[in-house]
């Protein structure tokens, strides 16, 4: 069949919206129809070649949408069911999967590589074969995924909000709430308030925080935040270390999350500055791959028992916890539509991904 789709011909380039050759899903495939999918960063990393992706490559990994075709032998859906799409296919058989840590699932290594799990393309346009962002490809009007990457939603479910829960809610969210393990009367720092910054500071307030410092130079996303539940903010690190410290006494934060566009090396070592003893730095924004050192002072690693911690998707478990995170949405108990600042035709991909960079998105939203 022939889908409408943004792909990505080379680094630094724009993306191009043309027609592309969509191949029918082969055994343990869907084909998916989307109705939303989210402007992320990381999406934005492969035009900077900060994820290393083979080109030509369909963009998108943050998408929600409608069964319309099954390949052979899938089970766990059917034609007409909502779906909201993981960037990480579980196969519920590894040994991460088994020890539930379904994030890390082996057939992670797949989603930066381009093709299919088989190794072969779904994509084509210009005699080429096209890959896809995370094996999902949602900045397109039809996509083939694994059943493995897709979580099934109730009907009726408000699948344009639910397609932000297939990224950026889980993986800010659960960073707080998983990873860092805050508990009630806690401080968090979070350092950068974009789409997955913003939602730590949702993670923070639902898990109980005392105070939550949101750092972004932008004035604009340093409001939203307070939106979202953010007690304090500042606009640099130097202003939070002295309002954190004034707050606490000296005791400083109990955990900062890195969720700034990159992560620079130099963060880390600013992040463990604003936390105290035992104090958890939780790096979930996307470094540079060619960078192998951070800035750190391993004497007050020791002596205090601070610690660096990595975060993907949040430590999350796709298959629980995106219909949980809709169930706290259906509950008034998490923000979903204020995520949205502006939606986009895919058409205008290059204004959405533009105006994130220009810091007047939240989360940009393309709507089909």
């Amino acid at each position: 069949m022939r889908t409408k789709a943004a792909i990505l011909w080379g680094l630094e380039e724009k993306w191009q919206v043309e027609e592309a050759e969509l191949d029918a899903p082969k055994a343990g495939e869907v084909l998916v129809k989307l109705t939303a999918s989210g402007l992320c960063h990381s999406d934005y990393h492969l035009v900077s070649g900060d994820i290393p992706i083979p080109f030509p490559v369909v963009g998108g990994h943050e998408g929600a949408g409608v069964v319309v075709g099954v390949g052979p032998g899938v089970t766990e859906v059917a034609e007409g069911d909502s779906i909201v799409l993981s960037f990480l296919p579980a196969c519920g058989r590894c040994s991460y999967c088994a020890r539930g840590m379904t994030n890390l699932c082996d057939l992670g290594a797949a989603i930066i590589l381009g093709p299919q799990l088989d190794g072969t393309y779904r994509f084509h346009a210009r005699g080429e074969n096209v890959g896809q962002m995370c094996v999902l490809g949602t900045f397109s009007e039809y996509t083939v995924v694994p059943v493995a990457s897709v979580v099934k939603v109730d009907q009726g479910t408000a699948l344009d909000k639910a397609a932000l829960i297939g990224c950026g809610v889980p993986t800010g969210y659960g960073s707080v709430v998983n990873t860092a393990k805050v508990r009630p009367g806690e401080t968090v720092v979070v350092m950068g308030v974009g789409g997955i910054g913003i939602n730590a500071v949702q993670g923070a307030k639902g898990a109980g925080a005392r105070f939550i410092v949101a750092v972004d130079p932008v004035e604009f996303k340093r409001q939203k935040a307070v939106e979202f539940g953010a007690t304090h903010t500042a606009a640099t690190t130097d202003a939070a270390r002295n309002l954190i410290s004034e707050l606490t006494r000296g005791q400083l934060a109990d955990a900062c999350v890195i969720t700034t566009d990159v992560a620079e090396s130099a963060y880390v070592g600013e992040a463990l500055s604003l936390v105290g003893k035992r104090g958890k730095v939780i790096v979930t924004a996307i470094g540079h791959p060619g960078d192998t050192t951070i800035n750190a002072s391993l004497f007050e690693m020791t002596l205090y028992e601070k610690s660096v911690h990595g975060a993907l998707f949040g430590s999350s478990n796709p298959q629980h916890d995106i219909p949980r995170y809709l169930e706290m949405y259906n509950l008034g108990e998490l923000k979903l539509d204020e995520l949205v600042t502006k939606e986009y035709a895919l058409e205008d991909i290059n204004e959405g991904y533009q105006d994130m960079l220009d810091g007047r998105n939240i989360r940009g939203l393309i709507r089909f």
